[in-house]
């Protein structure tokens, strides 16, 4: 006769597991405030876009701050496309398209689970399209409820051939969030980066840490990106710049990590910390939400 025995935790270990909920249900928590805080935000009126020509079958559908940059890839068997921005965006960035191509959008590739870069992900599923993310990405998308789960995902690496043309989806680590990946067009040296890269002053590096991402491993995430063969590239949000200007965003990630370490080191509190944030790295209130205890906690 085999019997399940039911073993009671110890006090410690019973005190262990009370902790991991507390901490999981905070973190998810977060997540659903972020998502309904950029959506309430920014998600409820459609943005005005521009259609950004990079090469001659590359387009970056752009619009100022939020939601983030889209790049279409035109090939003659189908759209790619990098994010998709809110669910109120589909109709515009489907029309921005129309000005350049009658083909249908076979896939879309989410940089990250958020929702100004995946929110058009159960639309464009209707018009039998798949969506490419991170497993960690899917994962995410599945905690909070998130409509549009992608079709497939990666763990590093994924090749897409659609039309002749070659597309490659890189997964570095954590930054941003916990499944941010970049996105590769080898025959054109470009390179789609999502969030993990953000250019210009009023988008700032914003440590999602309800959404896994962290700080210190930020800057080995975009080393690896840097190990790519690109000279241009689309930030997740900003205009289309260069990889000199992602190499100065790496040392600025290494500069935000000292300078909170030696203030936490020298005992300097959060309204201290917060205001150098502020100065020095252009923070918002969004971003101290989302990054200041996190940041505190992580680089002490």
């Amino acid at each position: 006769v085999v019997r399940s025995v039911r073993l009671q935790p110890d006090l410690p270990d019973l005190l262990e597991m009370q902790m991991k909920m507390r901490v999981g249900l905070v973190a998810m928590l977060s997540l659903a405030m972020l998502g309904a805080y950029l959506h309430a935000q920014f998600g409820t009126e459609a943005a005005k876009l521009d259609l950004v020509k990079v090469k001659d079958d590359l387009y970056v559908i752009h619009n100022d701050y939020v939601p983030g940059n889209t790049t279409a890839l035109i090939t003659n068997e189908g759209v790619v496309l990098v994010d998709d921005k809110f669910e109120i965006d589909s109709a515009n960035i489907l029309a921005q398209l129309k000005k350049v191509t009658n083909q249908p959008v076979k896939y879309v590739i989410n940089t990250h689970f958020h929702g100004d870069h995946s929110g058009g992900n159960a639309k464009l599923q209707a018009l039998n399209a798949q969506v490419v993310a991170s497993e960690a990405a899917r994962q995410k998308m599945v905690e909070t409820k998130m409509p549009g789960l992608p079709n497939v995902t990666l763990e590093n690496r994924l090749r897409l051939y659609v039309g002749g043309k070659r597309v490659e989806v890189h997964y570095f680590g954590r930054s941003h969030t916990n499944g941010d990946v970049v996105v590769l067009f080898p025959d054109h040296r470009v390179l789609a980066m999502g969030d993990m890269f953000t250019f210009g002053d009023a988008t700032p590096q914003l440590v999602d840490y309800a959404g896994g991402g962290s700080a210190i491993e930020w800057t080995k995430t975009v080393e690896g990106a840097l190990g790519l063969d690109f000279d241009t590239v689309v930030p997740g949000h900003g205009v289309v710049t260069t990889k000199q200007e992602v190499q100065k965003f790496r040392d600025s990630t290494m500069s935000l990590r000292t300078k909170v370490h030696d203030m936490v080191s020298q005992k300097k509190g959060p309204a201290e910390i917060e205001k150098m944030l502020r100065s020095d790295f252009h923070f918002a209130d969004l971003h101290v939400k989302v990054s200041l205890d996190g940041l505190i906690k992580e680089l002490q």
